[in-house]
């Protein structure tokens, strides 16, 4: 057994059911040993393509992906991915080829300090230079990667060093028990909340890669307190328990932003400060805060809690619950809030024009979709509304990157998605910028049997970036370009193409192309004046609570 052979026993031993990647001269080892294995490679058509299905395979399953390139640009080619799992919290483990030890020490053909290249994006990273270690560092591997804050981590592997006679055997992986929080902090927590006359619960993405979704909805709904979450807490609590707020999280005044100014205690439950700055709501840090989570409070000077309870979020809530009194506190006048939320989102039910709003296409969006479907938002201006409008009853449903905040990753992602929920509808929904990024993959998700829809916000351009630049100096420059017949695109891939021509057009197109057995397409012209109509209203906002 040679070391690269070793290595892929370590990752059977490890539940790796999947590998995204492209084959390379130096990792020919590892992919002649794949040959045996009932791992699947599944090659992809560019490696931040690879990455970014490891990335949402991660964060859908809580086991990290893998992805393998070669070195060189195939390894800088990996990295935006791998980031992106990284800061997203998505466990993930990168596998690249390099050159052999003998030709480290000199100028050598595509070589690259790999190693140092990925230390800053990764939890931890190592090179194999003795084969008997393989089953140690990838046992670490996986172990750093999955636990919490999950993310990405790093596995060097010269080609010498793969073809190299390997001794060793897999390391058993153990079991890893619960932790919980401490009775002073729990304590604290509860008294804290009996007090506050308007509490609000402002949950992220920790409390879904926890489990934690029926804990806090039954200590929202015991407590009467309003939730609203990040844009990468979707559906921890249903979109409509009558407390949701639904999201948070836009770099601007909304109407959660009055909640915020009323609120005299923030309980941050799985909130990962990444997600949305304290800073955006509570600037002069004056808000007091309980932080509830696995992991001690990052810091910040608009986040200093006034009591941390660190351990499994489910066991904590449920603690304080139980010693937690509210009874005699009116109800919180950050409820009120939830007529307004609500009546702004049904506004756009019946809208009939052409170029279609943004807020009309994610309400169709939302009434084709099921409540265990999944929609997968790429980076730009529809994100912002995806953020806003598309709601879910159920975490994982509306994945959004919040933390790198990648373009490019809804079509990969959509692979990763299908793979692990075949029985699932899919959609990503993407800009026409981010569909240009990585479409190639819609080849690797015809090959490898995973039909999903490709929904396109087609503006002709970087719509986010305009809009900001609008906010900041009352014009845009440089946002503007080209885009091919999306229609025929698709087809010439083997894909089904759809148009949509009309607002009436979007639902029935939509079902359509979700009872394909081959990827969809649909391109749908959207109407950005949407964006400064927004912020033009933003800064009107007035708070009646």
């Amino acid at each position: 057994m040679n070391t690269a052979e070793l290595l892929i026993r370590c990752l059977e031993n490890e539940g790796v059911r999947y590998i995204f990647g492209l084959p390379g001269e130096e990792n020919l080892h590892v992919l002649e040993a794949l040959r045996d294995s009932p791992i699947q490679f599944i090659t992809t058509r560019h490696e931040q393509g690879a990455a970014f299905m490891a990335d949402v395979y991660g964060r859908l399953t809580g086991q990290a992906g893998v992805c393998l390139s070669t070195l060189g640009p195939g390894a800088t080619n990996l990295m935006t991915g791998v980031a992106d799992a990284n800061l997203d919290g998505a466990p993930l483990v990168a596998i690249t080829g390099q050159v052999g030890t003998d030709r480290m020490h000199i100028e050598s053909h595509q070589y690259l300090d790999l190693v140092a290249m990925f230390a800053p994006v990764t939890k931890w990273n190592r090179q194999i230079v003795r084969p008997s270690n393989t089953p140690e560092i990838v046992r670490r591997a996986f172990k750093v990667a999955q636990t919490e804050k999950p993310g990405a981590v790093h596995i060097d592997l010269p080609e010498n060093i793969a073809a190299m006679a390997a001794p060793g055997e897999p390391l058993s992986k153990g079991t890893l028990e619960k932790t919980y929080a401490s009775f002073h902090s729990i304590q604290a927590a509860a008294e804290a909340i009996a007090q506050a006359d308007n509490p609000l619960i402002l949950v992220g993405n920790g409390a879904i890669r926890s489990n934690a979704s029926e804990a806090l909805t039954e200590f929202a709904t015991r407590l009467n307190i309003p939730v609203a979450n990040t844009f990468m807490g979707k559906g921890v609590i249903p979109y409509k328990h009558p407390l949701a707020l639904w999201a948070v999280g836009l770099q601007q005044r909304d109407f959660i932003s009055c909640g915020f100014d009323r609120t005299d205690l923030v309980i941050a439950i799985g909130y990962d400060l990444i997600e949305y700055s304290p800073k955006k709501w509570n600037p002069d840090g004056k808000v007091p805060i309980i932080h509830i989570h696995t992991n001690h409070a990052e810091i910040d000077s608009s986040y200093v809690p006034l009591a941390e309870v660190v351990g499994d979020i489910s066991d904590s809530l449920r603690e304080i619950l139980e010693r937690t009194d509210r009874s005699g506190k009116p109800e919180s006048h950050i409820l009120e809030l939830r007529t307004e939320i609500r009546a702004d989102y049904a506004q756009y039910a019946n809208d009939e024009s052409f170029p279609i709003k943004p807020q009309k296409i994610i309400y169709d969006l939302r009434r084709v979709m099921g409540e265990d479907d999944i929609v997968i938002s790429d980076v730009g201006a529809h994100k912002m509304w995806m953020a806003r409008h598309y709601h879910c009853d159920r975490p994982n449903t509306c994945l959004i990157s919040n933390g790198f905040a990648a373009m490019g990753i809804a079509i990969p992602g959509a692979i990763a998605a299908k793979l692990v929920h075949p029985d699932r509808r899919i959609v990503a929904v993407t800009g026409d910028g981010g569909f240009m990024m990585n479409c190639q993959e819609l080849e690797t998700a015809l090959r490898v049997g995973t039909p999903f829809v490709t929904l396109i916000f087609n503006d002709g351009g970087y719509g986010l970036i305009e809009w900001k630049q609008h906010n900041h100096f009352g014009h845009s420059a440089f946002i503007k370009f080209g885009n091919p017949d999306f229609v025929k695109f698709a087809e010439s891939m083997g894909l089904k193409g759809y148009r949509v021509e009309s607002a009436y057009d979007l639902i029935p197109t939509l079902k359509e192309a979700l009872e394909q057995d081959v990827p969809a397409v649909i391109d749908c012209p959207v109407d950005y004046s949407e964006n400064l109509r927004f912020t033009k209203r933003a800064g009107d906002l007035s708070c009646a609570i």
